[in-house]
């Protein structure tokens, strides 16, 4: 299991590596746009199934309040590592009063 982790590691390195040699003239404005496009649709993906299930069903708990609030704050444009904290803070919040 460990080594499946380094490898993997080690494979999207690799590919961050090699992102800075390709050269400039091969990264047109359409390109640029759909990766940005597909780094936001693959983080929205990500927060939909972290945040929103356990055990592949679609569960409500205290990650939604915790989400809310870190939704609310990079709203407000509070600093990212405020952001998590704060909804960090809310969980455990949360869980210690039993939700």
């Amino acid at each position: 299991m460990i080594w499946t982790a380094i490898i993997a590691s080690i494979a999207v390195y690799s590919w961050k590596i090699l992102g800075y040699l390709v050269p400039e003239r091969f990264i047109t404005p359409a390109f640029r746009a759909f990766a940005d496009r597909v780094t936001v649709a693959l983080l929205a993906a990500l927060v939909g199934i972290q945040g929103f299930t356990l055990a592949g069903s679609v569960v409500l708990d205290v990650r939604v309040a915790a989400l809310g609030v870190g939704a609310l704050m990079l709203w407000l444009r509070a600093p990212y590592v405020l952001v998590v904290l704060v909804g960090a803070l809310v969980a455990a919040g949360l869980r210690l009063l039993g939700f």
